[in-house]
């Protein structure tokens, strides 16, 4: 079988296709043939020896990736051959509060290899109506939005949330919210952008570059304020998110996708913010997702799919960000 290492952090050009056995699954392991994967920032962020001093070195990357079990150990009871799955961006969080050990991709071996041994309780059944490219996009983004949208942020009908720019983590957080009747905002700064947001269900559209101010037009649309911001900007955006923010409102920090210089927390205290950090979820949130997408008849956004030869390609096609929701791989 084929799969890729990371020789290096020198970006995309430090991705290695090579040769290697198909692994062998033990007891409480299923091995499942991968038919897609699907790239997020942090893959990027990873490549370019960015993310942080826990990365294994040669590690197989990725963490986002779809399959078949065509084999399992002979302790397995919850899967059998031909069961359709998704593995778990962090495999030892089942349920309950947090659990940061190993993650998929970065402290751990990720999935972009033709066949990945997962422990029986590291994968779940993939959304019925989803193809594996579809499927493909859940483990790490989505889950990510749901966990900030519906668990933390309480999602209800009239909610008002803002979500940024047209990535993975912020278009899964726009579907989420609308089908669950909320007013979402959305910005961009492009107004091609923009309009694709418009028709997946942002109720109004603010272009970023054109409205520098973005916060305050968000406080001027909704009277003061929406509920929840997904915020995937970082130091760069903070300040505009507080100012979106409504008084007791909440603010989801999720990406660190600009740089920018410390935040006081001043403004938080005066609107009495909660800002809460989130880092994707558990096995028991991605089931809950996963019904909700299956009731919902809600598709991830994909921009563009590359052949598993051209991981490099689709690498680089992440980081010109041109697109709208997600870049994929799909088995050749």
């Amino acid at each position: 079988m084929r799969r890729y290492r990371l020789d290096g952090f020198g970006g995309p050009a430090s991705l290695r296709l090579e040769k290697c056995d198909v692994p062998v699954p033990g007891p409480r392991q299923v091995l499942v043939r991968m038919r897609a994967w699907s790239l997020n920032h942090r893959d990027l962020l990873i490549a370019h020896g960015r993310y942080g001093p826990d990365v294994l070195p040669g590690v197989v990357p990725v963490s986002d990736g779809a399959g078949e079990v065509v084999e399992t150990g002979g302790e397995v009871g919850r899967w059998q051959p031909g069961d359709r799955v998704t593995g778990l961006f962090l495999p030892d969080w089942q349920s309950g509060r947090p659990r940061l050990t190993r993650a998929l991709g970065g402290s751990a071996d990720g999935v972009l290899a033709e066949y990945v041994v997962f422990d029986e309780n590291a994968v779940v059944a993939a959304p019925a109506h989803l193809g594996f490219a579809e499927a493909a996009t859940l483990p790490c983004a989505a889950v990510t939005a749901w966990q900030a949208v519906v668990e933390m942020g309480g999602l209800h009908p009239g909610q008002s949330v803002l979500t940024l720019g047209s990535g993975g983590v912020s278009v899964f957080a726009l579907q989420i919210a609308a089908a669950g009747g909320a007013r979402v905002i959305a910005t961009s700064g492009s107004d091609g952008k923009l309009e694709r947001l418009r028709a997946l269900g942002a109720g109004e559209v603010i272009n970023h570059a054109e409205v520098p101010d973005w916060g305050a037009r968000v406080a001027s649309l909704t009277g003061g304020g929406v509920d929840h911001v997904v915020e995937v900007g970082g130091a760069g955006t903070m300040r505009q998110s507080i100012t979106a923010a409504r008084v007791g409102g909440r603010i989801s920090v999720i990406g660190v996708l600009s740089g920018g210089a410390g935040i006081s927390p001043v403004p938080m205290l005066r609107k009495v913010l909660c800002v809460q950090g989130v880092q994707v979820g558990s096995a028991e949130m991605s089931e809950a997702m996963n019904r909700a997408l299956e009731g919902h008849r809600i598709r991830p956004v994909i921009d563009r799919e590359f052949p598993f030869s051209d991981a490099g390609d689709a690498y680089r096609y992440l980081e010109s960000g041109r697109h709208v929701g997600k870049v994929v791989l799909t088995a050749d």
